[in-house]
């Protein structure tokens, strides 16, 4: 019992910091970039593939119209809009950062950390397509390529706190409980 209120509260606790960093919009050159990459793959490394959990009530407080989405976005239209394929995207990306958690060498976690925001890109590439009618390769002109660095420099960042975290609260997080 001690263990699921625990777990309860600490998915909680990360569903929190994907939409907080889902709000937290940086303007660079006309394009509006947020911490949601880095959220969710901290999620991954902190809980293990357990992240997912957290992905799912994100995307279903969202399809409901708790406006959790970048921008204050919600409803199940907008989970189904342009930038649909980006949000259930984060279920391969959290998951293979996930995959991750235990993983001591940095190269083998972000070289499989990348298998996921590579899915997480393409499905939101794909979708983008589909929904607005571009080809592919405009459709990651739009959508994809602006990201990218940003994206890649989440996944590390995200990792260094992770271990941090680690070193610094062994006793305190989510590590050995929720592993």
């Amino acid at each position: 019992m001690k263990k699921s209120a625990f777990s309860i509260a600490v998915i909680a606790l990360m569903t929190c910091i994907v939409i907080i960093c889902s709000q937290i919009a940086i303007p660079f050159g006309g394009i509006l970039m947020t911490l949601q990459t880095f959220a969710i793959a901290l999620c991954g490394y902190i809980l293990g593939i357990k992240g997912l959990t957290v992905i799912f009530v994100y995307l279903t407080l969202g399809a409901v119209g708790i406006p959790v989405f970048a921008g204050f976005g919600s409803s199940f239209a907008f989970l189904f809009g342009q930038t649909g394929g980006f949000l259930f995207g984060f279920l391969p990306l959290v998951f293979f950062c996930g995959l991750t958690a235990h993983i001591k060498s940095h190269i083998k976690t972000f070289l499989i950390s990348l298998i996921g925001l590579f899915l997480c890109h393409a499905m939101g590439i794909f979708w983008f397509s589909i929904v607005s009618g571009n080809a592919i390769f405009p459709s990651f002109l739009l959508t994809s390529f602006p990201y990218l660095l940003k994206d890649l420099i989440s996944l590390i960042f995200a990792r260094i706190l992770t271990d941090k975290l680690r070193q610094r609260y062994p006793q305190l997080l989510f590590f050995r409980h929720l592993t």
